[in-house]
């Protein structure tokens, strides 16, 4: 997360924290056993995987890693790690190797993964794990609205034409990492039910609500006052692809991808 930027504000991430931590229990269930050294949760928010990682792992050192100062003074509030350090993912050094780096909805804010992934692969101790989810839902219609919305209203800001996805196929992963050590990978879509809003005319559609603290802030940082018409945009073409249930409810599918790398 760039510093130039806004910080992130915990309690619009939180709003949907049952379903964001689901994808990471999930992943955590796919770790096995890990060599001695640290536990460290790579881009830890605000400690929502914490105790999780706690639970599993009561007598190791809890780290947790994050460029946030607003997500890591949440994830101290949850008292399950011993340290928590603000730092930007893509140039952290532990002081020590550890036994397991684990990487919930971080990776696909960070480029070049062909780099990233075998440098943070080498900090581990013999033995040692990368666990990581990402979403994968950037050609979705919820993150590619985002950008259609934005060229229409802004082309002067806005050039799509050589977009590539910050998120790799599974496969890709896969064939990325097997040179070191033992990898799993796979995806996984979660049909995510989102309740209707109190105030639709204040809080807008679902799925905005969902993408505002996640993958709607580049775009609403970067338009400045042209901000409210992008939004007023994103929810009426939202409700034309993810239509309200008879409850009111809206059906939001997410891919998610995920890698277990063990070397």
């Amino acid at each position: 997360m760039a510093t130039t930027t806004p910080d992130w504000n915990p309690e619009t991430y939180a709003r949907f924290r049952g379903l964001r931590l689901r994808p990471a229990l999930d992943l955590l269930a796919q770790v096995g056993e890990v060599p001695a050294g640290d536990i460290v949760d790579l881009g830890c928010g605000d400690g929502a995987v914490g105790p999780a990682l706690r639970l599993r792992w009561p007598d190791r050192r809890l780290v947790g890693i994050d460029a946030s100062p607003a997500m890591l003074a949440g994830a101290r509030t949850c008292g399950a790690y011993d340290a928590l350090i603000e730092a930007d993912a893509g140039t952290w050094q532990p002081a020590a190797p550890p036994a397991l780096i684990f990487s919930n909805a971080l990776l696909h804010w960070l480029p070049d993964h062909a780099t990233l992934l075998p440098r943070l692969a080498g900090l581990l101790a013999p033995g040692g794990t990368l666990a990581v989810q990402v979403p994968g839902q950037h050609d979705a219609p919820s993150h590619a609205l985002l950008r259609q919305v934005a060229r229409d209203l802004r082309p002067d800001l806005f050039d799509f034409s050589a977009y590539v996805p910050p998120v790799a196929m599974p496969a890709d992963y896969a064939r990325m990492l097997a040179p070191l050590g033992t990898v799993s990978a796979w995806e996984t879509t979660y049909l995510q039910r989102l309740a209707p809003v109190l105030a639709p005319v204040e809080d807008g559609h679902p799925v905005r609500r969902f993408t505002q603290s996640t993958a709607m802030r580049p775009f609403v940082e970067k338009l400045g006052d042209d901000a409210a018409d992008f939004v007023a945009d994103y929810d009426a073409a939202l409700a034309r692809v993810y239509p309200p249930e008879p409850d009111g409810s809206v059906l939001f599918p997410f891919r998610r991808v995920f890698f277990v790398l063990t070397v």
